[in-house]
């Protein structure tokens, strides 16, 4: 009995690690898609903006001025949640922030400055739309873009450099000096990381955005000749169907990089148990001590796509002490699957809707093709959601790779379940008062009113009874 008093602190620290950990899982989980939104909707906008500008389209413009009051909804939004983690950031970790701030913080105060900027030209974009005419009013959009990208490249470099950390040496006492914090941004880990984000938040937005169109299309059959909808699901549709190719390419260079510095999460997300070369690749599956059970396996192509050939040696779990290896190998595993798939899934429909197009310059018309699009916005999301649980979870037991471990940064403050069951149930009054106002925004139009009317090269106000337009 004597020896139980000894363990109440290390009981206390792990308590408040999970705790710790499932807050900020939560809290970022949610975060992520507004930020997306912040990224991504912008460029969407202007895209709509340009055909309308150009062809003196007023439906167009009338989906980009709707859009802008969406993407200001969700922006407001993201700023308390974005907030919130930055909160987070130094209450849950008050070590790291101690101990990594000088190398990583640079990031992070980038990300600042994009965030005003943005802030800024989304209220003179949706201002303008009655103020400033023409082309005028494009070009105040396109810093809302170039900011969304900037900010977002900020945030993944900082998370890039937990898994490659570099851009320092450490004193005696293991302690960063001579910080250089460019190098830190620009580690190994940004070339890919970064394009993969980014391309996921388009991806997210474009899907997403489609999505909603092909839902009320489904819903209200006259809608499928309303060329507002037709519209509001193509454009964003092709963005992202042009992007879903690019974005395999670009994971596909993400998981060699990660074999390569990271072999530690490679092993546990393709639950690999022994180093060596004609390694399986498995889909689906439970991860087991004696290997993976109940999944489709194909021998050869796991050492194939890391090196080119199935004599590629892949590193194991074996390799890696049992005090480092990740945790939940088949929650890794899944999560992995799950993202490929649904990205391979959002390929295919990339491809019926290009040869739909090319044969008849049109959207296909079977309701098949309205639900797998608008099945896409939330698969895009789980998609999105399941790759940062392996870049998250697969770095553990590390909040720095290799340098310090997560329960070494957490705090020692009480009380953290209490705080995740109140952000709960704030995060879900933000969320449903969310939708409310989208939902407002998109009904503010009557279905049968001028589209365009009072937008600059929009239709002009029909004159009053009795009334002769003057010349």
């Amino acid at each position: 009995m004597s020896a139980l008093p000894s363990l109440a602190p290390l009981a206390a620290v792990a308590d408040n690690l999970l705790a710790a950990r499932e807050l900020m899982a939560f809290t970022l989980g949610f975060h992520i898609i507004l930020a997306c939104v912040g990224v991504a909707l912008p460029a969407m906008m202007l895209i709509a903006e340009l055909k309308g500008r150009r062809s003196g389209d007023a439906v167009a413009l009338d989906l980009a001025q709707r859009w802008s009051k969406a993407a200001a909804v969700l922006f407001a939004v993201g700023a308390v949640t974005g907030t919130v983690l930055s909160f987070e950031m130094g209450l849950l970790w008050p070590r790291f922030m101690e101990r990594w701030g000088d190398v990583f913080g640079t990031g992070f105060a980038i990300e600042g400055i994009f965030f005003f900027t943005e802030a800024i030209f989304i209220a003179i974009y949706i201002y303008g739309w009655k103020r400033i005419e023409g082309w005028r009013h494009w070009w105040t959009g396109v810093p809302i873009v170039i900011a969304g990208v900037g900010g977002a490249f900020s945030v993944v470099a900082v998370n890039s450099w937990m898994n490659q950390p570099q851009g320092f040496r450490l004193d005696d006492a293991g302690n960063p000096i001579d910080v250089e914090p460019l190098t830190a941004l620009f580690n190994p880990a940004t070339v890919y990381e970064f394009p993969h984000m980014l391309l996921a938040a388009y991806m997210v937005v474009g899907f997403g955005l489609a999505s909603i169109y092909a839902i009320g299309m489904l819903r209200s059959p006259a809608r499928r000749g309303e060329r507002r909808h037709r519209l509001g699901l193509l454009i964003p549709l092709t963005v992202a169907a042009i992007l879903t190719p690019v974005q395999i390419f670009v994971g596909d260079v993400a998981a060699r990089g990660v074999a390569d510095h990271q072999p530690a999460k490679f092993a546990a997300f393709e639950c690999i148990r022994q180093t060596g070369p004609d390694q399986t690749e498995w889909i689906g599956g439970v991860c087991t001590d004696d290997g993976v059970k109940w999944g489709i396996g194909i021998p050869g192509l796991d050492s194939l796509l890391v090196g080119f050939s199935t004599d590629t040696v892949v590193t194991g779990l074996d390799q890696i002490p049992d005090d480092e290896e990740p945790p939940a190998h088949t929650l890794l595993h899944l999560a992995f699957d799950a993202m490929v798939g649904i990205g391979f899934a959002l390929l295919a429909l990339g491809a019926w809707l290009a040869v739909a197009w090319w044969r008849r310059r049109d959207i296909p018309e079977t309701r098949w093709f309205l639900r797998a699009v608008a099945v896409s916005g939330p698969a895009a999301v789980i998609a999105m959601e399941a790759g940062w649980i392996v870049t998250e979870v697969g770095r553990q037991p590390w909040i720095v790779n290799g340098l310090m471990r997560t329960e070494e940064a957490v705090t020692g403050a009480g009380g953290l379940w209490f705080v995740l069951a109140g952000a709960i149930v704030l995060y879900a009054a933000l969320g449903a008062v969310s939708v409310a106002a989208l939902r407002r925004v998109a009904r503010r139009q009557d279905p049968g009113a001028d589209v365009g009317v009072g937008l600059p090269y929009g239709p002009p106000a029909p004159l009053a009874p009795g009334r002769e337009e003057r010349r």
